[in-house]
């Protein structure tokens, strides 16, 4: 038996360089008590971080799992966040511990908008995928599925006074959707493109909406309850009227199904000062302040007038009318403009792009608002809404822990401790234990770098064809040095750690030692300076360099896709290495200078013999252009790095691939393996820097293929559709919950728990007969172990225990993958549950639903009326009992509350807040009717 070689796993580790991530939103949040205005969560790739705003410290951490965060929004009480994934996923977080014990199912792709109700029990998420999904915060599970728009949703609003909902999306429509019937009753189509924003003001009565244009339109909402009452007394003058007019005076001959629960009716529109499309319009809790912004840095603030103040100016317009008409002779009428409702405040410039922001406004009229910029960064203002000419103010500016652009290159020092990294504006320097910015230095747009031996000078390799000497201890810049006529593409140390050898878009690879010169500066000190020594002069651009080990040879990569092998010594031609169809992007040597591995951007990568240059293997790597290429030091094992997002491990000896590590969210640019080969660092488009750890575990590469074979399942489930139940057409109201994964598994554990029900009914009906066919009692049957592991339960409670484990957003749709074959043995469980009262509820949504997708088949089946009848008359009894019970709970507390208030003198908040929002009605219907009688 030949010997199997061991591999290790390399394990994710931190994930850091990353403040907030430009596909998700930022949102104000309250954490530990303390002010809302303080804290802001952010997306970062597939965690969500909250920062303290004043410390600029990251204050909590919500762990996602592997997809990247697309939308979050904090709960009306600020204890939850719900965040959204771009698998279509939600996961509700507690603020408190950071845990999520709440997850929703059911998109097919990214969540695109999240929202709730006033009293934060309903969820409403929109998707590209075009789907509204209506969630059920409190009993964790969906209530139904929206369809009609054709294109992304952009918005969802509920509003809260008539059960209604209005959605916009990307197919430049509006839709109005009535909660109680989940049917569509309007669409809005005046929009000529993309909506992307809305907004409620008004308490509810007029919808803000910004698309494509420079307009944001204004809507007045008008409900058929208030019309109704505001009609009433013209109604009583007129019954005097004839029949027939009386009907179409009050109907209207235009009136349409939808105008009869509400009417919406363009006002005007207020212009903004971008030309492009709206990204995000926002309104601080009170709606009383709107902030708008574009694709580009400009933020727009209006403000919202008081009704009162609207008024004032009103009449005072009016008096100035009437007193010019009596001059001059006229009507002296005074129209009413959205101009006088809606005001421009002032404008802020932020220091880059803006994705999004979040606002909140003081009863003082101090408003702080935290924007999300598109490169990396967060930013807050406040701005005094009261004074004439407002003024905002930048309070923070969250920039340390992070690069503003990708980061292209990266290196480990010698005693694998610190970290370089380097962008298009800075190179930082990390502490691998700690993860903390070390040194930050400004720098050209760098594009490779490394350490000098002694880590105390780094160099940096720049588009501009610079070299730049930067010394670590004071962070400062000694040296720039003009290398190349075009990009230094590739820097390289040499073996006896004397010199470099650099690349560049010029043609030309040339060789640098190292030196000590005197700096008129430093005084007696010395400082590091690179003399150029020697040239080779090539026909292609050089894209990478790398020497062998024992510095015997040096390999080049070209544009023409070929690499060629020099002599270090002479410069004269060894070898050149054809096969790629395009160009290699990297290569390295292994440690003792017998292989070379190659990858291009064909997506392939070549393992050649150095001694004759011959092609062992060319191996599908990856499924874009492969951009990084790395031997583990004194192995034959490398890594590689792909714009498919994935870095992949591979053995050059055997040619097989080892292990794959996901994590990143967009194009990996660079990898950096250290020199004891225990870490590997990596920088992607998503503009963070991860950590991978090598473990002690072992690799079985049967396993990791077994477990490519799930991932691929799992992914044909995420793209399949959604169960439909049998015998129901598809409309614009569905089931919530889709198949994934974790609803097949659900479903085979509940399959196993009634095959276990069913093998001990069948021991226990054979142990009976066995019994009275000896007539004495014999010893009972051995109890199962699953059974006994579980406290020695009954069969048919340990099927009920199943159930209960069973996430409540799951269970339904793992009810409709069960086989029909189980639904009988439930149905006889579920009536022995109801009888004993066991978990009432929860048996009852189930039996509900099962009767509702198997109502054909178990109504056919003349078996199952005996059980049909039991399941009946132990449901209404049960939940009669529980309705009583709940009953007499809230009267009693009723009662408690009434002789409270008696004793005390006082009145309960929730109660006083009814009692006010009363009065204020009947006061606006009494003002509203006179103003109809005096016209």
């Amino acid at each position: 038996m030949g010997l199997t070689r061991q591999y290790l796993r390399y394990a994710a580790g931190p994930v850091f360089g990353v403040i907030a991530s430009p596909k998700a939103n930022v949102a104000f949040v309250t954490l530990r008590g303390g002010e809302r205005a303080r804290y802001a969560a952010v997306g970062a790739c597939e965690q969500v971080f909250v920062w303290d705003l004043r410390t600029a410290e990251k204050v909590l951490v919500l762990e996602g799992k592997k997809h990247a965060v697309t939308c979050l929004r904090p709960s009306p009480d600020g204890v939850h966040l719900a965040v959204g994934y771009e698998d279509g996923s939600i996961r509700v977080f507690s603020l408190r511990s950071g845990d999520s014990h709440v997850s929703f199912n059911g998109h097919k792709s990214a969540v695109s908008v999240i929202r709730y109700d006033d009293l934060g029990a309903r969820l409403v998420s929109g998707s590209r995928d075009t789907d509204v999904i209506v969630w059920d915060v409190i009993n964790e599970c969906g209530l139904y599925r929206l369809r009609g728009h054709k294109d992304d949703v952009t918005q969802a609003l509920f509003l809260n006074k008539k059960n209604l909902l209005v959605t916009s999306s990307k197919d430049s429509f509006v839709k109005w959707w009535d909660l109680d019937t989940q049917h569509c009753f309007k669409t809005m189509v005046g929009h000529r493109s993309e909506v992307w924003g809305m907004v409620l003001l008004n308490q509810e009565n007029r919808l803000l909406t910004g698309s494509a244009d420079s307009e944001l339109r204004a809507w007045d909402i008008s409900y058929l309850e208030e019309a109704k009452e505001v009609d009433e007394p013209q109604e009583k003058k007129k019954k005097s009227l004839d029949d027939d007019d009386d009907k179409n005076e009050d109907e209207g001959p235009n009136e349409t199904p939808e105008e009869r629960i509400l009417g919406c009716k363009k006002v005007g529109s207020v212009l903004r000062e971008g030309r492009d499309r709206v990204v995000s319009l926002t309104t601080d809790p009170r709606s009383n302040i709107i902030v708008c912004h574009g694709l580009d840095a400009t933020l727009e603030i209006f403000s919202v007038i008081p009704e009162e103040e609207v008024q004032k100016k009103m009449e005072q317009r009016l008096n100035k009318a009437r007193k010019k008409a009596r001059a001059e002779g006229g009507t002296g009428e005074v129209k009413r403009k959205l101009s006088d409702e809606i005001q421009r405040l002032t404008s802020i410039k932020a220091s880059f792009k803006i994705r999004s922001l979040d606002c909140l406004l003081s009863p003082q009229g101090e408003m702080k608002m935290v924007l999300l910029l598109q490169n990396n960064t967060v930013e807050t203002y406040t701005l005094k809404t009261k004074e004439d000419n407002p003024v905002p103010n930048k309070t923070s500016h969250l920039t340390l822990g992070g690069h503003r652009t990708d980061v292209r290159t990266l290196a480990f020092s010698s005693d694998n401790i610190a970290l370089l990294s380097a962008s298009a504006e800075t190179a930082k320097v990390w502490n691998r234990a700690t993860l903390q910015v070390v040194r930050t230095m400004e720098c050209e747009y760098a594009l490779c770098s490394l350490f000098v031996p002694g880590d105390r000078q780094i160099i940096i390799g720049t588009k501009s064809g610079k070299l730049q000497i930067f010394d670590l201890a004071s962070g400062s810049l000694l040296e720039t040095i003009d290398a190349h006529q075009g990009a230094t593409w590739a820097v390289c140390l040499s073996p006896d750690q004397r010199g470099i050898v650099t690349g560049g878009a010029d043609k030309t690879v040339k060789f640098w030692d190292f030196e000590l010169i005197k700096d008129k500066k430093l005084g007696p000190n010395k400082r590091l300076t690179a003399k150029h020594t020697r040239t080779l002069q090539l026909d292609e651009d050089v894209l990478c360099v790398r020497y062998s080990p024992d510095q015997r040879l040096l390999a080049v990569s070209l544009l023409d896709c070929t690499v060629k092998i020099f002599y270090t010594d002479t410069l004269k031609f060894f070898l050149s290495l054809y096969g790629h169809k395009f160009p290699v992007l990297c290569l390295d040597i292994s440690h003792d200078s017998t292989l070379i591995a190659t990858g291009s951007a064909d997506r392939n990568v070549k393992v050649w013999g150095l001694d004759f240059g011959d092609c062992h293997r060319s191996m599908f790597a990856h499924d874009d252009s492969v951009m990084f290429l790395q031997f583990v030091p004194k192995t034959h094992l490398f890594f590689t790095a792909g714009k498919d997002r994935k870095i992949k491990q591979w053995d050059a000896d055997k040619f097989e691939h080892i292990q794959t590590l996901e994590g990143h969210h967009g194009e990996v640019w660079c990898v950096a393996v250290s020199p004891n080969g225990d870490y590997v660092a990596s920088s992607a488009h998503d503009k963070s820097l991860r950590l991978w750890q090598r473990s002690r575990e072992p690799i079985i590469l049967d396993e990791e293929k077994e477990m490519e074979r799930e991932a691929e399942f799992e992914e044909t489930l995420a793209n399949g559709d959604e169960p439909v139940v049998p015998g129901e057409a598809r409309g614009e109201a569905e089931l919530a919950g889709r198949k994934t994964v974790e609803t097949v598994k659900a479903a085979e554990r509940i399959m196993e728990a009634l095959e276990l029900y069913r093998e001990e009914s069948r021991k226990l009906q054979e142990h009976k007969a066995a019994c009275e066919e000896a007539g004495k009692e014999l010893p009972s049957p051995k109890m199962s172990p699953i059974l006994v592991a579980c406290g020695s339960i009954s069969p048919s409670r340990y099927v009920l225990d199943v159930i209960r484990k069973v996430r409540s957003s799951e269970l339904e749709v793992s009810l409709l993958v069960l086989p029909f074959s189980y639904v009988p043995d439930l149905l006889t469980l579920f009536s022995t549950h109801l009888q004993q009262g066991l978990e009432v509820e929860l048996v009852c949504r189930c039996l509900f639903y099962l009767l509702r997708i198997h109502f054909g088949r178990i109504t056919s089946n003349q078996m199952l009326l005996s059980v049909i009848d039991d399941l009946r008359t132990h449901t209404i009894t049960k939940v009669r009992e529980i309705r009583d019970l709940l009953g007499f709970n809230s009267a009693g507390l009723q009662f408690l509350q009434r002789e409270t208030e008696s004793r005390e003198n006082m009145m309960f908040f929730t109660a006083a807040a009814d009692t006010f929002k009363e009065k204020k009605k009947k006061k606006k219907r009494k003002r509203e009717r006179a103003v109809l009688t005096v016209t």
